[in-house]
């Protein structure tokens, strides 16, 4: 059995559904003042939208694509002890849109000078031990062997990195799969062991690569490490008729998967969660890497149970005999004050 120091895991994720007005609004029900928020417009086509305290409210990032940074100055205007405030972007707050945001805290902050080889440079962070999430804002230098601390204290499973100043894709290094993914595309891994080592104090950029190394160039890391009845990373291998069990050691809130080991089949990067279905089977669809619309046309897809998730068919990433990583976090731990029941 799974135990877990987290014994309310919504204090640190929490998925928030809400309705776009075309004007202002303020979104409460979130249950903290979360550090990064990812929206997305549910019933059009609409870019996501990341939005985090470290590069500041009105920044705007969006997962399905490579573009830089830009301020969006009717986006999300404020982050709030409950929420966030919007302003009338319809990207984000448009007119009788049906949205989703989906919500993690980070908390203590600070900034710092960077180490390891090449030229120090500026850093600045939100980080949360307890939950294992750090959000860091850095320079690159272009010299293999730059350190960023991470200020984590463990070493993290997961990092997704971005160049917010040009025209670059999303690095992912995910546990599970040696290598790097794309967020922004449905290709295969790149095998690469060596890329983006990670120890409990520093992700080292082992490459000048424009994507994550630059010289001068600002880039955005979102870490995390796992914890246990709160988060779970990892891969599996879809059997031959794709009745998969994973097994999370909790009831799982939010899923995002992605097929690495080949593009056969339909390899988005599928985000689920218990808010836009809130009963099994899961089959509404969102996609980190396309702007569409929310996408119902699969049914019977996945169950979230009480210490897990099970794949129904094969779907979106869940091609017979491919490999895929996927993150969760919990709606409850399987043990505690509070354990998880199967519906």
């Amino acid at each position: 059995m799974a135990y877990t120091t987290i014994k309310k895991p919504s204090d640190y994720f929490n998925t928030k559904l809400y309705t776009g007005n075309g004007g202002t609004q303020s979104i409460t029900g979130v249950g903290f003042q979360p550090d990064w928020v990812w929206c997305k417009t549910r019933n059009d086509t609409q870019d996501h939208q990341i939005i985090d305290a470290v590069r500041g409210v009105t920044k705007t990032l969006a997962t399905n694509g490579q573009a830089a940074e830009f301020t969006d100055s009717n986006g999300l205007t404020a982050f709030g002890t409950d929420g966030f405030t919007l302003g009338s972007s319809g990207g984000i707050n448009g007119s009788g849109d049906t949205l989703v945001s989906w919500n993690w805290k980070a908390g203590t902050t600070g900034s710092g000078t960077t180490t390891g080889s090449g030229t120090g440079k500026a850093y600045s962070y939100s980080v949360n031990t307890t939950s294992g999430f750090s959000i860091v804002k850095y320079v690159g230098n272009g010299t293999g062997g730059h350190t960023i601390p991470h200020h984590l204290g463990v070493t993290p499973s997961n990092v997704i990195i971005k160049n917010v100043s040009a025209t670059q894709s999303w690095m992912c290094k995910m546990k599970g799969y040696d290598g790097y993914l794309y967020m922004e595309t449905t290709d295969a891994g790149t095998a690469n062991s060596t890329w983006l080592p990670t120890d409990s104090t520093n992700l080292t950029l082992a490459n000048n690569w424009s994507a994550y190394n630059s010289n001068d160039a600002t880039y955005i890391a979102y870490s995390f490490a796992e914890k246990t009845g709160y988060s779970k990373f990892g891969s599996f291998l879809v059997n031959s008729n794709s009745t998969n069990f994973v097994y999370t050691g909790f009831k799982p809130k939010f899923i995002i998967m992605k097929q690495y080991s080949s593009t056969s089949g339909n390899a988005q990067w599928g985000i689920f969660d218990d808010k836009r279905d809130g009963y099994n089977s899961k089959s509404n669809f969102l996609y980190a890497n396309t702007s569409g619309a929310e996408d119902s046309s699969n049914a019977q897809t996945l169950d979230f149970l009480s210490n897990g998730f099970k794949l129904r068919g094969e779907y979106v990433s869940a091609k017979a005999g491919q490999s895929n990583i996927f993150m969760a976090f919990a709606d409850q731990p399987l043990i505690g004050d509070n354990p998880a029941t199967a519906r």
